[in-house]
């Protein structure tokens, strides 16, 4: 058996693309913020913006047979920076400048300058979303009941 040595290397950087795939597809209009330095570089739409469905599937308990759930709406593009880097953007619902915004920011973290984007738009998005996710769920914590099962005695 031979061992790939790029094969972990190639598996680390999937892995931190999907990361941030992840949280520029969650961070809806919060990255509205970082619209003039995403685009500050030349561009051009590979595939502008559009909406369309897809189908989203299920399975019973996580592990049993897939099933058809529903459609969901989906917005999506691709872009390619001047320096020839294609960016691409999937988002939930019908937002196409989110959607633009995020295949900007995925070519731009493709790039040479991938740790100044991390520290500068990937990271503080995160920690926003994962403060939001803490609240969340601090707030239905409160609401937790607890419900204690009584054992009658019976009488022989």
């Amino acid at each position: 058996m031979t061992i790939n040595p790029d094969k972990g290397a190639a598996s680390d950087a999937l892995a931190r693309r999907q990361q941030w795939m992840r949280v520029l597809a969650r961070a809806g209009a919060r990255l509205n913020r970082f619209d003039d330095v995403l685009r500050q570089h030349e561009y051009r739409y590979i595939r502008p913006a559009e909406i369309g469905m897809v189908m989203v599937r299920g399975r019973a308990g996580a592990t049993g047979a897939a099933f058809n759930l529903g459609e969901m709406t989906v917005t999506r593009c691709v872009v390619q920076l001047d320096n020839g880097r294609h960016g691409y953007g999937y988002v939930a619902g019908r937002s196409k400048p989110h959607a633009q915004l995020a295949a900007l920011a995925d070519a731009h973290l493709q790039g040479e300058q991938q740790d100044y984007w991390m520290s500068s738009l990937i990271e503080p998005l995160e920690r926003e979303q994962m403060a939001e996710r803490a609240a969340r769920e601090a707030q239905s914590a409160a609401t937790k009941v607890d419900f204690v099962t009584m054992v009658r005695g019976e009488d022989d």
